[in-house]
């Protein structure tokens, strides 16, 4: 089993199409993009296992940031392993974690400890889950070196695009299970949804793992020449994972990177009570639960089309504009929301589906920007050590919309959220700023050449 796992196994035959490994790693990011999907657990844990807790809104939110933690530290702990071992390895582990994460949340439910679903989905699964999103991302790289915003931006739009699968088909699990509702029946309904996730989870992660190559140590896509020995160009650099983190050009990214996703996670893991509470009236109960999972599915949906196209503009615009973007503009929609609060639904949902379209840019787009900034040497490693950023975001975003807003609970309408939202927009500002700071990295930090040609043959 070590040797179907290691890398020299998954070496490319002569003549194998590029263009069959974006499948395999929309395998495994489609799958962990379930996290995004975390709001359609809310009510039913709140409605069940946390009934009755004043807390309910903060301490629902507890797996998902947990696993958002273990995102960024499983990422940077296993980032260097990743790289050597190659892409079929990290996956298997990245499924075998991400699936026991559910097999023990549903435990947890059926046992009403909640402990275990924090343990499970959040602890676990959140291993998983950062193994899973840095696999296929320098591997991709690598087969596209002529795209490197368009190859990451395919795989990491799957990860944005999981919750549109994964909302829909929880809440018709939940639904068909009796998750859904308070008293007896929800419990096991609940558990018997994350079971079944599990399960599915389980089948469709294999795909990649079975599908995934690496291109040869000289294999370059056709009419693409690669950079001359010592050229100063965009991603000629070669930084090692322990230099990089040395730089400052890493730090401002990190900075960059946690500030961006804070100001869209915030409203994405609150998504569904976010548009109740904006839009409350008119509609039966019925009616604004659909509203509100459609909000989310939208949110959802732009989420993981700002991963695809607002990434394959940056390889003709450049990196550094595309953060201005997101960073600039989403200041400004947080500012349009602020000041028109509920006056009208379709502005709302323009504003807030483009501030998550830029959220889901900034993960596509940063994979590009690292391997501009410290070349594709160890560029897995050091994604790994950024997404540390985002577990520090994954607590930040949440915590400021759920506890301002569970602080604000007699408050009626947008109101409720104004404080968390002028948080948001003085973030984004120190984003901006600091991506302007982010200059080309010192020659200083750079690997002799002659080692980072031998690791590649290596690894290859």
């Amino acid at each position: 089993m070590a040797g179907f796992l290691t890398r020299e196994r998954i070496i490319a035959p002569p003549g194998w199409s590029r263009w069959l490994i974006p499948p395999a790693a929309l395998a495994v990011h489609l799958a962990i993009g379930q996290a995004y999907a975390w709001t359609a657990y809310k009510t039913a844990l709140t409605g069940t296992v946390l009934a009755g807790d004043p807390n309910s809104g903060v301490l629902s939110a507890l797996p998902f940031q947990l696993a958002i933690v273990m995102l960024g530290i499983s990422a940077a702990v296993f980032g260097t392993a990743v790289d050597a071992r190659g892409p079929r390895w990290a996956m298997v582990v990245a499924t075998s974690a991400f699936v026991l994460g559910f097999l023990v949340s549903a435990l947890g439910v059926a046992t009403g400890q909640y402990w275990l679903v924090v343990l499970g989905y959040g602890g676990i699964g959140g291993i998983g889950l950062g193994i899973g999103y840095i696999s296929p991302v320098s591997t991709l790289i690598k087969w596209f070196p002529d795209r490197p915003g368009l190859s990451t931006g395919i795989a990491i739009m799957g990860f944005g695009g999981g919750a549109l699968i994964a909302t829909p088909l929880t809440n018709q699990l939940l639904s068909a299970f009796g998750g859904t509702a308070k008293g007896e029946a929800g419990a096991p309904g609940v558990a018997a949804t994350f079971l079944t996730m599990g399960l599915i989870y389980l089948v469709f992660m294999s795909l990649g793992w079975v599908l995934i190559r690496v291109p040869a140590a000289d294999w370059r896509p056709a009419g693409w020449t690669p950079p001359a020995p010592g050229a100063a160009v965009v991603g000629s650099a070669n930084v090692s994972a322990r230099n990089a983190i040395r730089t400052p050009q890493f730090w401002l990214l990190w900075v960059v990177l946690c500030f961006n996703v804070t100001a869209g996670i915030g409203i994405l893991e609150r998504a569904q009570d976010i548009w109740k509470d904006f839009f409350p009236g008119g509609l039966t109960a019925a009616a604004l639960t659909a509203a509100a999972g459609g909000f989310a599915a939208m949110l959802s949906l732009t989420n993981s089309l700002g991963r695809i196209g607002w990434s394959s503009l940056s390889d003709p615009l450049g990196r550094k504009n595309m953060y201005r973007i997101y960073l600039g503009v989403g200041a400004l929609l947080y500012l349009l929301v602020l000041l028109a609060g509920n006056s009208s639904k379709v502005l709302f949902l323009i504003a807030a589906m483009l501030i998550l379209s830029f959220y889901g840019a900034g993960f596509a787009t940063v994979p590009a920007y690292l391997r501009d900034l410290f070349g594709t040497y160890e560029v897995g490693a050091i994604h790994g050590r950024l997404l540390t950023a985002w577990s520090v975001a994954g607590v930040l975003g949440p915590l400021i919309v759920n506890a301002i807003a569970d602080a604000r609970a007699g408050i009626d309408g947008p109101p409720r959220y104004t404080p968390a939202f002028i948080v948001m927009v003085v973030l984004l500002i120190v984003g901006f700023v600091a991506n302007e700071l982010i200059r080309p990295v010192a020659s200083k930090f750079h690997e002799p050449k002659q080692s980072t040609t031998e690791t590649a043959e290596a690894q290859a």
